[in-house]
């Protein structure tokens, strides 16, 4: 559990990280110029950034500070605070220029209490009709499960399975609740992002032999597709398509350069993943607007996509080249961002 040495960036995780921003694309994409459609099979998306940021606070963080260091838990609440205060500004701008429609029967304030308790206690991310409630919903579970693990250091220092038994408890919870008719998205996510955490315990070196046989890892891949197909994404499936998803896009990452055009650019997305999944909303959303009066036929619409993702790199190139060639640059993203 001590720190021996710094933790040092994996270009494997960061291309994982730009991997999942630009399937992001696709997904938002899709809800934007196709309207709502069935995505159980892009359904491990959300749950994957949570996953992913879970193995990053224990394979990354407590490596860089050790679980003993005073500065892990202020670093993690600290982080956690901040991605909490960036979703809720986010969100305060969006209504300025397209406020929600208040609920049937409720007053202007029942109906800010409802969204309220629906987003941050329950975790549901979509309101009435097609408008959705919120955007960039994720980063709620997430800067709580940084939170609560700022909390749950404190207790790993007496007892190494914490975050073991908090996992567990959190999993019964989804049970007991799903037995009596009640779900939260928060804590579903918040159960996946701590599995990840535990994940993150284990050496590199025994993750790696989970891809040294891709073909098994394919074959249980298309059973994963085959079963929500017939089933859905139930929450025990989804956890698996998180894990299959995260190992065969980590495989990719092993077996790519990172000073290959294309993975080299994967690599920085992942390196600017916050940035990245905020900019593609945004592109997404003036793609969208700006075609609002065009006839949307099959060449505008393949524009429309590859213009999405070509902006979304370029935007997080144009940050990259800016923060190397200003300093005043470099401490703005870092005190939103870092």
């Amino acid at each position: 559990m001590a720190a021996t040495n710094k933790a040092k960036r994996i270009p494997a995780l960061d291309y994982v990280k730009g991997a999942l921003v630009l399937i992001m694309v696709l997904y938002h994409w899709i809800n934007y110029f196709q309207g709502p459609h069935d995505n159980r099979y892009l359904r491990f998306l959300t749950p994957s950034f949570i996953c992913i940021t879970g193995f990053l606070i224990s394979h990354v963080y407590f490596s860089r500070y050790g679980i003993k260091d005073p500065g892990l838990p202020k670093r993690l609440a600290e982080r956690g605070l901040k991605l909490f205060g960036v979703f809720v500004l986010l969100n305060l701008a969006r209504g300025l220029f397209s406020p929600p429609p208040p609920a049937a029967f409720d007053s202007p304030a029942q109906s800010a209490l409802r969204r309220i308790v629906d987003v941050y206690v329950i975790g549901t991310g979509l309101g009435g009709g097609q408008y959705k409630a919120v955007a960039f919903f994720i980063l709620v579970p997430i800067s709580y499960l940084l939170i609560l693990s700022a909390l749950l250091v404190f207790v790993s220092r007496f007892y190494r399975h914490t975050f073991h038994v908090a996992c567990a408890l959190s999993l019964l919870c989804i049970v007991a609740m799903d037995v009596r008719g009640i779900e939260s998205g928060n804590l579903e996510l918040l159960a996946i992002g701590l599995m990840g955490v535990i994940v993150g315990y284990l050496p590199l070196e025994k993750l790696n032999t989970l891809i040294r046989r891709p073909y098994l890892l394919g074959a249980a891949y298309l059973l994963y597709l085959g079963a929500i197909t017939l089933w859905n994404v139930i929450y025990p499936l989804q956890i698996v398509g998180v894990c299959l998803s995260l190992l065969i896009l980590y495989l990719l990452g092993q077996s790519s350069s990172e000073s290959a055009r294309i993975s080299g650019r994967i690599v920085l997305l992942g390196k600017y993943s916050l940035f990245g999944y905020i900019a593609q909303i945004a592109i997404l959303q003036m793609l969208r607007r700006g075609l609002l009066h065009v006839n949307l036929g099959p060449a505008t619409l393949a524009a429309s996509f590859v213009a999405a993702f070509a902006l979304t790199i370029v935007s997080v190139e144009v940050v990259h080249s800016a923060r190397a060639g200003s300093a005043t640059v470099d401490r703005m993203y870092k005190a939103v961002f870092a």
